[in-house]
């Protein structure tokens, strides 16, 4: 029987595992909580080093994520996010995702989360997906991913096409066809679309058509460390000094 994933408490939940004996699951460094003793914890290079510093280059992840395998018998463990947030367990196989930046948490040993070249020149450009390189499932078996604030998720139908914030978008169905604008209106022209997105307060949006489901979160990552880094003072040399320190949080 493979570890299985579940989560304990309604608001900013643990990610509660529990793993057979010769069973084996990977998280993002530093997710560890608990674990008790009969279980392993050590950092991998997973995927192998190309896979690794795609990973990094598309997320800013570290190069070693962290393996916990049930290597003297059967044991509990508890992850968590780096984020405030909440967590989803998702189901890979028939169904597989695309990952946006810091989406994941942690995966079966089953899945893979391999870093791909993006077909969306606009998103690579402009997107907060990864860049160049975005993070998509392969293989059976349980993902957990999280966001910042609550999650919520939307069902995209053919003819009914869905328009969401770039930064409040968690992961997709990687079935569905999105591009990337400046504005949520199609009827204006390059420059009219960058005004309005100005005056109204909106950055980049995802546009998604198809069959299949986006998983959205309740609070946007980059404005609220804007806005933190305006309370602080961001250019002083005191608290926030440049950024760093809250770059390295957040």
């Amino acid at each position: 029987m493979a570890a299985t994933f579940s989560l304990i408490g309604t608001i900013e939940p643990f990610l509660h595992c529990n793993l057979k004996p010769g069973d084996s699951i990977y998280c993002e460094a530093n997710a560890m909580v608990m674990m008790e003793n009969n279980l392993e914890l050590k950092g991998k290079l997973q995927g192998g080093l190309m896979q690794s510093l795609m990973r990094r280059f598309a997320n800013d992840e570290s190069l070693f994520q962290q393996e916990i395998a049930a290597t003297n018998g059967e044991g509990d463990c508890l992850l968590a996010p780096t984020l405030d947030g909440d967590m989803q367990i998702l189901d890979i196989g028939p169904q597989q995702y695309t990952l946006s930046d810091g989406a994941f948490v942690a995966a079966t040993r089953e899945v893979e989360v391999k870093a791909n070249i993006q077909r969306n020149l606009g998103g690579a450009v402009f997107g907060d997906t990864g860049g160049f390189v975005v993070m998509q499932t392969q293989g059976q078996g349980q993902l957990v991913v999280s966001g910042f604030g609550s999650l919520f998720e939307i069902e995209v139908t053919p003819g009914k096409d869905v328009v969401i914030d770039n930064g409040h978008v968690v992961c997709w169905d990687s079935n569905l066809q999105y591009s990337l604008s400046v504005s949520t209106s199609k009827k204006k022209g390059f420059m009219s679309n960058i005004i309005n997105s100005v005056t109204s307060g909106e950055g980049m949006v995802l546009n998604f058509s198809g069959q299949g489901k986006v998983i959205i979160c309740s609070r946007n990552r980059d404005t609220y460390r804007g806005w933190v880094q305006s309370i602080l003072g961001s250019s002083s040399g005191g608290r926030g000094g440049s950024g760093g320190f809250l770059d390295n949080i957040l």
